[in-house]
Protein backbone atom coordinates (compact mmCIF):
# COMPACT_ATOMS: atom_id res chain seq x y z
CA UNK A 1 0.00 0.00 0.00
CA UNK A 2 1.44 3.31 -1.31
CA UNK A 3 1.54 6.41 1.66
CA UNK A 4 1.91 9.08 -0.85
CA UNK A 5 -0.90 11.30 0.86
CA UNK A 6 0.59 10.58 3.83
CA UNK A 7 4.36 11.65 2.41
CA UNK A 8 2.49 15.19 1.11
CA UNK A 9 1.26 16.06 3.56
CA UNK A 10 4.11 15.41 5.75
CA UNK A 11 6.36 17.63 3.29
CA UNK A 12 8.27 20.67 5.28
CA UNK A 13 6.69 24.07 5.72
CA UNK A 14 8.91 26.34 6.44
CA UNK A 15 8.49 29.45 9.25
CA UNK A 16 8.59 33.39 8.42
CA UNK A 17 12.10 33.47 9.72
CA UNK A 18 13.85 30.99 7.19
CA UNK A 19 17.51 32.05 6.67
CA UNK A 20 18.61 30.05 3.61
CA UNK A 21 19.52 26.98 5.77
CA UNK A 22 17.78 23.59 5.06
CA UNK A 23 18.78 19.85 5.31
CA UNK A 24 17.87 18.18 1.99
CA UNK A 25 19.70 15.07 2.81
CA UNK A 26 17.18 14.53 6.22
CA UNK A 27 14.13 15.85 4.01
CA UNK A 28 14.89 13.08 1.11
CA UNK A 29 15.87 10.55 3.62
CA UNK A 30 12.06 10.79 5.16
CA UNK A 31 10.52 10.44 2.10
CA UNK A 32 12.67 7.56 1.12
CA UNK A 33 11.69 5.83 4.49
CA UNK A 34 8.25 5.95 3.90
CA UNK A 35 8.11 4.51 0.09
CA UNK A 36 7.83 0.94 -1.00
CA UNK A 37 11.18 -0.40 -2.28
CA UNK A 38 10.21 -0.03 -6.21
CA UNK A 39 9.52 3.75 -5.64
CA UNK A 40 12.37 4.12 -4.10
CA UNK A 41 14.68 2.98 -6.41
CA UNK A 42 12.66 5.22 -8.60
CA UNK A 43 14.10 8.51 -6.33
CA UNK A 44 17.32 7.40 -6.14
CA UNK A 45 17.34 6.66 -10.12
CA UNK A 46 15.99 10.55 -10.31
CA UNK A 47 18.79 11.61 -7.31
CA UNK A 48 21.70 10.15 -9.64
CA UNK A 49 20.59 12.42 -12.51
CA UNK A 50 21.59 15.05 -10.44
CA UNK A 51 25.36 14.47 -10.10
CA UNK A 52 27.09 15.61 -13.89
CA UNK A 53 29.26 12.30 -13.62
CA UNK A 54 26.64 9.81 -14.16
CA UNK A 55 25.13 11.82 -17.28
CA UNK A 56 26.28 9.71 -20.08
CA UNK A 57 24.43 7.68 -22.70
CA UNK A 58 24.08 4.65 -20.16
CA UNK A 59 22.42 6.39 -17.38
CA UNK A 60 19.86 8.24 -20.02
CA UNK A 61 18.90 4.93 -21.43
CA UNK A 62 17.87 3.82 -18.49
CA UNK A 63 16.25 6.55 -17.26
CA UNK A 64 14.52 6.78 -20.47
CA UNK A 65 12.77 3.31 -20.17
CA UNK A 66 12.02 3.99 -16.28
CA UNK A 67 9.04 2.65 -15.49
CA UNK A 68 7.95 6.03 -13.90
CA UNK A 69 6.04 8.54 -16.38
CA UNK A 70 8.19 11.33 -14.70
CA UNK A 71 11.49 9.83 -14.48
CA UNK A 72 11.15 9.25 -18.29
CA UNK A 73 9.71 13.00 -19.07
CA UNK A 74 11.55 15.02 -16.79
CA UNK A 75 15.05 12.96 -18.72
CA UNK A 76 13.90 13.21 -21.94
CA UNK A 77 13.71 16.95 -21.13
CA UNK A 78 16.85 17.06 -19.27
CA UNK A 79 18.50 15.35 -22.16
CA UNK A 80 17.20 18.17 -25.24
CA UNK A 81 18.38 20.78 -22.98
CA UNK A 82 21.69 19.45 -22.52
CA UNK A 83 22.45 18.72 -26.48
CA UNK A 84 21.23 22.43 -26.74
CA UNK A 85 23.38 24.07 -24.70
CA UNK A 86 26.26 22.02 -25.86
CA UNK A 87 25.05 22.43 -29.81
CA UNK A 88 24.94 26.18 -29.09
CA UNK A 89 28.26 26.23 -27.13
CA UNK A 90 30.22 24.14 -30.37
CA UNK A 91 28.30 27.48 -32.43
CA UNK A 92 30.41 30.22 -30.28
CA UNK A 93 33.47 28.65 -30.07
CA UNK A 94 33.55 26.56 -33.76
CA UNK A 95 33.82 23.61 -32.71
CA UNK A 96 32.42 20.85 -35.02
CA UNK A 97 28.85 20.57 -35.39
CA UNK A 98 27.56 17.38 -33.15
CA UNK A 99 30.90 17.43 -31.04
CA UNK A 100 29.60 16.07 -27.52
CA UNK A 101 25.96 15.34 -28.42
CA UNK A 102 24.57 12.31 -26.87
CA UNK A 103 22.52 10.09 -29.43
CA UNK A 104 20.87 7.63 -28.24
CA UNK A 105 19.04 6.16 -31.43
CA UNK A 106 18.68 7.09 -34.71
CA UNK A 107 14.51 8.09 -33.52
CA UNK A 108 16.20 10.47 -30.66
CA UNK A 109 18.16 12.32 -33.44
CA UNK A 110 15.37 13.20 -35.18
CA UNK A 111 13.02 13.91 -32.21
CA UNK A 112 12.31 18.08 -32.42
CA UNK A 113 12.81 19.78 -28.84
CA UNK A 114 10.02 22.43 -28.47
CA UNK A 115 11.55 24.33 -26.21
CA UNK A 116 14.62 24.84 -28.07
CA UNK A 117 14.08 28.62 -29.32
CA UNK A 118 13.38 28.88 -25.49
CA UNK A 119 16.45 27.91 -24.52
CA UNK A 120 18.63 29.29 -27.08
CA UNK A 121 17.25 32.87 -26.18
CA UNK A 122 17.86 32.24 -22.70
CA UNK A 123 21.71 30.99 -23.48
CA UNK A 124 22.25 34.31 -25.61
CA UNK A 125 22.28 36.50 -22.48
CA UNK A 126 25.15 37.99 -21.44
CA UNK A 127 25.20 37.42 -17.19
CA UNK A 128 25.84 33.84 -16.37
CA UNK A 129 23.57 33.30 -13.06
CA UNK A 130 20.72 35.39 -15.51
CA UNK A 131 21.42 32.40 -18.21
CA UNK A 132 21.09 29.90 -15.56
CA UNK A 133 18.51 30.95 -13.53
CA UNK A 134 16.53 31.40 -16.74
CA UNK A 135 17.52 27.63 -17.62
CA UNK A 136 16.35 26.27 -14.09
CA UNK A 137 13.00 28.30 -14.86
CA UNK A 138 12.33 26.33 -18.23
CA UNK A 139 13.14 23.13 -15.97
CA UNK A 140 11.00 23.94 -13.47
CA UNK A 141 8.40 25.12 -15.63
CA UNK A 142 8.59 21.42 -17.28
CA UNK A 143 8.32 19.77 -14.05
CA UNK A 144 5.21 21.67 -13.43
CA UNK A 145 3.90 20.37 -16.86
CA UNK A 146 4.94 16.84 -15.85
CA UNK A 147 2.71 16.57 -12.86
CA UNK A 148 -0.27 19.20 -13.81
CA UNK A 149 -2.67 18.60 -10.90
CA UNK A 150 -1.27 15.31 -9.87
CA UNK A 151 -0.99 15.88 -5.91
CA UNK A 152 -1.28 12.15 -4.15
CA UNK A 153 0.89 10.16 -6.38
CA UNK A 154 4.70 8.97 -6.63
CA UNK A 155 4.94 11.64 -9.69
CA UNK A 156 4.16 14.60 -7.20
CA UNK A 157 6.60 13.53 -4.79
CA UNK A 158 9.53 13.27 -7.25
CA UNK A 159 9.00 16.95 -8.56
CA UNK A 160 9.08 18.01 -5.69
CA UNK A 161 12.16 15.95 -4.96
CA UNK A 162 13.48 17.24 -8.78
CA UNK A 163 12.70 21.54 -7.34
CA UNK A 164 14.50 20.48 -3.84
CA UNK A 165 17.63 20.13 -6.06
CA UNK A 166 17.25 23.05 -8.05
CA UNK A 167 17.20 25.10 -4.99
CA UNK A 168 20.37 23.14 -3.13
CA UNK A 169 21.95 24.28 -6.52
CA UNK A 170 21.21 27.78 -6.33
CA UNK A 171 21.50 28.10 -2.50
CA UNK A 172 25.54 27.63 -3.39
CA UNK A 173 25.39 29.84 -6.21
CA UNK A 174 23.58 32.71 -5.26
CA UNK A 175 21.87 32.52 -1.67
CA UNK A 176 18.90 35.26 -2.20
CA UNK A 177 17.95 32.85 -5.75
CA UNK A 178 17.85 29.65 -3.37
CA UNK A 179 15.41 31.66 -1.01
CA UNK A 180 12.93 32.83 -3.51
CA UNK A 181 13.10 29.26 -4.89
CA UNK A 182 12.53 27.61 -1.70
CA UNK A 183 9.47 30.33 -0.80
CA UNK A 184 7.93 29.38 -4.25
CA UNK A 185 8.13 25.44 -3.48
CA UNK A 186 6.68 26.26 -0.08
CA UNK A 187 3.85 28.19 -1.99
CA UNK A 188 3.07 25.29 -3.70
CA UNK A 189 3.31 22.28 -0.88
CA UNK A 190 0.74 24.76 1.26
CA UNK A 191 -1.34 25.28 -2.10
CA UNK A 192 -1.32 21.11 -1.79
CA UNK A 193 -2.05 21.10 2.08
CA UNK A 194 -5.40 23.15 1.51
CA UNK A 195 -6.18 20.49 -1.22
CA UNK A 196 -5.50 17.61 1.21
CA UNK A 197 -7.80 19.57 4.07
CA UNK A 198 -10.67 20.11 1.61
CA UNK A 199 -10.78 16.44 1.03
CA UNK A 200 -10.42 15.86 4.33
CA UNK A 201 -13.65 18.08 5.11
CA UNK A 202 -15.37 16.51 2.54
CA UNK A 203 -15.03 12.57 3.31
Amino acid sequence: MNNYEYIVASLPVITSDYRGQIDSDAIIGEIRSQLSKADAAQLDLLLAGFAPENLNADFYRKALTSRDRFIREYFSYDLDLRNTRVEFLNNALGRPEGMDILVLDEEAEEREFEDKPKVEAVLKGTDILARERGLDDLVWDKIDGITGLEVFTLDAILAFVAKLQIIVRWLRLDPETGRELFRKLVDEIRNNKKSIDTNEYKR
